[in-house]
């Protein structure tokens, strides 16, 4: 099908959309291409991104032990509360059977 005379000149003429020549071989073989184009500012944020990522886990990492290390502390006192508790109300018993049998 044919297109109009007038219309597909002047579009083609006047127009600023014309598209560049492509690589054919890098088009259809892209795994064979050795050139790596990286861009800076890309690598740049994935790197920077990275280290700040890497800097937050560092932090949560020693957040985590110092939770954990407070968390030890206190299963600790309240074991040593309770111990302490029980002996208490052990000897309570004992000197009051021991009073009841000298009666």
């Amino acid at each position: 099908m044919a297109s109009p005379k007038g219309i597909h000149d002047e579009a083609t003429e006047d127009s600023d959309l014309t598209f560049s020549a492509a690589d054919v071989d890098k088009e259809l073989h892209p795994g064979e291409s050795q050139n790596f184009e990286v861009d800076p500012i890309s690598s740049e944020v994935a790197t920077s991104s990275s280290s700040e990522i890497k800097k937050e886990q560092a932090e949560l990492e020693q957040k985590k032990k110092e939770r954990r290390k407070k968390e030890a502390l206190r299963t600790l006192k309240t074991t040593i509360l309770v111990s302490a508790a029980i002996v208490a109300v052990a000897g309570v018993v004992c000197a009051v059977t021991k009073k009841l049998r000298e009666k």
